[in-house]
């Protein structure tokens, strides 16, 4: 229940509006919490103000938290009037957080990095809402082909993934700039979304249209419609493989119960093995590797995989007929080397 001193928002009764609405409502009756009370990371573009509308209208009580990435001039001031929006429409709290975007990956990674970062310190115990939109989801799928990493790596984002919610993954980003329109509200356009330096504006701007015009308009649906299948499938893969291990034996895994099983379960298995032993990143490079010790042991060497720390790293043998993951002395091991 919306609390007594707080009126309700009124929105038109607009198809563009009421197709966010609509969208808002499912996404908190499947996953919202009881009370309601909702996060929104509010940038000032038309997907998340159209975003915190539709939350405000659904939703008990909406605090808005606006990322400051402090990558151009004025950002403060952006920053500043995205909150005074948000304070306007009725949010119960508007916060700006300025963040440093550094660290490995490029500028996109790394403000990626540093926003969640920020989300996640200031949402107070709230789920975050996010203003991703099926065109979005489209654009990450194809990233994801391009990556030639497996299914995982196309099965897009998930409309829940605690904390992070995103109701408008089916929205069409067109819909949002016209709720947006139809409140008289005027969208902050950030200039990186349109900078043909970043892949995915390339997507955006350039793939994604032409894709549109030889598939007659239906290449995003479709795009998002395997994401949404493939999230499945994996979820299935994954309940698998996590039996496998469980059979297998999570602390160093027998190769002879590992080989058994279907290729997908089995390099799922070792991937979570993996990574619940301290591996920063698991490739396919890695995995086609180790599978080779369990379903082609020749005697053959380790594979280093990413982790361990400074001045050492981890490698994965072959063992008494498992698996196990091995900690080496980086320096001794180059001093030998080279000896």
């Amino acid at each position: 229940m919306r609390p007594a001193d707080q009126r309700p928002i009124r929105l038109p009764e607009t198809p563009a509006v009421l197709g966010v609405r609509h969208a808002v409502r499912a996404w908190l009756t499947e996953f919202g919490p009881e009370d309601l009370r909702v996060a929104v990371a509010l940038s000032g573009g038309a997907d998340s103000l159209a975003l915190t509308g539709a939350a405000l209208a659904e939703s008990a009580e909406v605090h808005a938290l606006v990322v400051d990435h402090r990558l151009q001039a004025g950002s403060d001031e952006v920053a500043a009037s995205a909150a005074a929006i948000a304070r306007s429409l009725g949010c119960r709290s508007a916060q700006v957080l300025p963040v440093a975007v550094t660290g490995p990956g490029g500028m996109e990674a790394a403000a990626r990095t540093a926003r969640y970062a920020a989300l996640d310190g200031a949402r107070t115990g709230l789920p975050v809402l996010l203003g991703h939109t099926l065109d979005d989801q489209a654009e990450t799928v194809l990233l994801g082909l391009g990556r030639g990493s497996g299914a995982r790596s196309i099965q897009g984002m998930a409309p829940d993934d605690a904390p992070w919610g995103r109701p408008l993954l089916g929205v069409r980003r067109e819909t949002t700039r016209q709720f947006c329109a139809d409140l008289g509200l005027t969208p902050y356009e950030d200039p990186h979304n349109s900078a043909p330096e970043f892949t995915r504006v390339r997507l955006r701007t350039e793939v994604l249209p032409l894709l549109e015009s030889v598939l007659g308009g239906t290449a995003a649906l479709a795009l998002a419609r395997t994401a949404e299948q493939l999230r499945e499938d994996n979820a299935a893969l994954d309940g698998f493989a996590g039996e496998l291990l469980r059979r297998a034996g999570p602390g160093a895994p027998e190769c002879a119960v590992l080989v058994q099983a279907a290729p997908a379960v089995r390099r799922r298995a070792v991937r979570a093995w993996l990574l619940a032993h301290g591996v920063s990143a698991v490739t396919a490079t890695h995995l086609r590797g180790i599978d080779e010790l369990v379903v082609a042991w020749r005697g053959q060497g380790g594979v280093a995989v990413s982790g361990g720390g400074r001045g050492t790293r981890l490698v994965v043998i072959r063992e008494h007929g498992r698996l196990t993951l091995a900690r080496t002395d980086r320096e001794r091991r180059e001093r030998r080397e080279t000896s």
